[in-house]
């Protein structure tokens, strides 16, 4: 995500906040803090994104190369930063939401997660964009999902799928090779813990970082349809496949198939176990290729180590292994009440183009505009994993992304519960039913 994926801190005490609020303060006499300048012909774009150097420094040297071309091209406009991580992120965009303080310019997650926003009048519709040299020039679905009632609210960066990444050289040492079922990587499991090593690194302290694993059980065994209906409410969850999966959640947990203590852990932290070796598998979306790929702070021993497999096919089940949990990764939004609006619209226009161009090469990100990259020399997983965006027969939408805000913080603390064993599946089923009927 930069991914995305979801973790909605706040979300539950702010959305009713975030509505309440957002048309009084437009009507107060305090200028907020985000204040943008116009004077004597000269203004100020504020833009707020999730790249901090340290974590995503491929998108991060990117964002500031795009900035200091717009402004070499825009001498009278000023672009200011403020930068924060993901969790962070989407933390403080809702404590601004809720004061109508939004930055000029700032990235949001599609469908559900959108819905408030808009509904806030926070952001503004930017159909005037899909015009010109960016008419056709977003992947099939990718504006789609930023859509609502007829109108597009913001702009993909990003499309991503998660595959599960593997070390070769742990699976090496070990005599494993990727599984082509779900059997198959139970096997994988088993022979790892029983060698003392951590089969998959997990950080569920973020908790869609376990909704990713509960999706892809769910499709895999129930189908596409059956769970995609599920979330939209007209299956319920009590479905015998949709128990099933929350099941096999359990069972792999019962075989301490994740990272110690992984209900404690961030995903920050449980990457980094990954990449310190110290785990044989994570389970994340492309937005991670970075750093197996094209980053320079990572050692290329490390690199070379990376592969990837899809989710395996669990015997007996509905789902296609081609069908991918992925989508249009986080896009960028214009502020509704922005004092430069038409210069910030103009920005993301410009941003989204260049975005484009620069984050195959300089991020090795997969982005949501199409790019002729038969000229650019890429790494092999990078190559592999874009064949296999192409070749997908559906992608859901992280359910978190999907489900309307109060029904996915349901979700997200339920699946938490679910890991923890604090929760049996009747019951994470039911929580998710109630949920959905209370948000339709």
């Amino acid at each position: 995500m930069n991914a995305r994926k979801t973790c909605r801190t706040l979300t539950a005490l702010l959305v009713g906040l975030t509505l309440l609020q957002a048309g009084c303060a437009k009507d107060s006499d305090e200028e907020p803090r985000w204040a943008s300048e116009e004077t004597a012909g000269k203004l100020t774009i504020h833009m707020m994104h999730l790249w901090p150097e340290g974590g995503a420094p491929g998108q991060y040297q990117i964002v500031n190369k795009i900035i200091a071309e717009y402004q070499a091209e825009n001498p009278n406009v000023t672009i200011t930063q403020e930068v924060l991580d993901n969790e962070r992120y989407k933390a403080k965009i809702r404590v601004l939401s809720a004061v109508n303080d939004l930055p000029d310019v700032g990235l949001t997650w599609p469908a559900g997660y959108l819905q408030d926003f808009v509904q806030g009048n926070l952001f503004t519709p930017l159909d005037d964009l899909l015009h010109g040299d960016l008419e056709d020039a977003f992947l099939p679905g990718a504006t789609e999902a930023y859509n609502v009632g007829g109108k597009t609210y913001a702009l993909p960066l990003e499309f991503n799928i998660a595959p599960v990444y593997y070390n070769k050289r742990i699976f090496a040492k070990y005599g494993l090779q990727p599984p082509a079922t779900y059997e198959e990587l139970l096997q994988i499991v088993k022979k790892l813990a029983d060698h003392g090593v951590v089969p998959i690194a997990l950080g569920d302290k973020d908790r869609w970082t376990g909704s990713l694993w509960y999706m892809y059980l769910a499709d895999r065994i129930t189908g596409t349809e059956n769970l995609a209906n599920a979330i939209k409410g007209t299956v319920s969850f009590t479905d015998p496949g949709l128990i099933q999966a929350a099941k096999k959640i359990q069972d792999l947990v019962g075989m301490n198939a994740f990272s110690k203590g992984f209900n404690g852990l961030s995903n920050d932290e449980a990457k980094a176990q990954f990449m310190d070796s110290q785990a044989a598998m994570y389970l994340m979306g492309t937005w991670e290729l970075p750093n197996y790929t094209t980053s320079a702070t990572v050692p290329q021993s490390f690199r070379d180590s990376m592969g990837f497999f899809k989710f395996p096919a669990v015997a007996g089940g509905k789902g296609n292994v081609d069908s991918w949990v992925g989508g249009p990764g986080v896009g960028l939004f214009v502020a509704e009440n922005s004092p430069v609006k038409e210069e910030a619209k103009k920005f993301v226009r410009y941003f989204v183009k260049r975005w484009g161009e620069e984050s195959v090469n300089g991020a090795g990100v997969i982005p949501a505009t199409k790019v002729d990259t038969s000229k650019i020399q890429l790494p092999q997983l990078y190559v592999d994993l874009l064949k296999e965006v192409n070749k997908a027969t559906n992608m859901t939408l992280f359910a978190d992304v999907l489900m309307p805000n109060d029904a996915a913080e349901v979700h997200l603390n339920q699946v938490q519960a679910l890991f923890g064993n604090e929760i049996d599946p009747v019951h994470f089923a039911k929580a998710h039913d109630a949920a959905i009927k209370k948000g339709n």
